[in-house]
C-alpha cells in the first residue's frame, strides 16, 4: 500500500509539473491574442478591406481583461472576414 501511495504521489507531482511547464503566462496570452488580431487584420487588408485593428486597453488592468479585449476585437474582425468571404463566394 505504501508503494501504491508513493507511486500515486509521484505521478501527481509529475502531472502538476508538466501542466505548469505548458501553461501560458498572462503576458503570453495577451501577446497571442494581439498577434491573432494583427494576423486577421493583415488578412483582411489583403482581401481589400479597410481594417481597424486598434484596441482600447483603458480599464483593462489584468492579463485576462486585456486578452478579453483582444478576443472581442478578433471576433469583430472575424465577422468582417466571414462577410467578405461570403460575398466573394457568390
Amino acid at each position: 500500500m505504501k508503494t501504491f501511495t508513493k507511486t500515486t504521489l509521484a505521478l501527481l507531482a509529475a502531472s502538476v509539473m508538466t501542466t505548469a511547464a505548458f501553461a501560458e503566462t498572462g503576458t503570453e496570452r495577451v501577446q497571442s491574442a494581439r498577434g491573432s488580431v494583427e494576423a486577421l487584420g493583415a488578412t483582411l487588408e489583403n482581401m481589400g478591406a479597410t481594417v481597424d485593428t486598434s484596441v482600447d486597453l483603458n480599464g483593462a488592468y489584468t492579463f485576462d481583461q486585456k486578452a478579453a479585449v483582444y478576443k472581442a476585437k478578433h471576433n469583430e474582425l472575424q465577422a468582417q472576414f466571414d462577410s467578405l468571404h461570403a460575398q466573394s463566394a457568390e
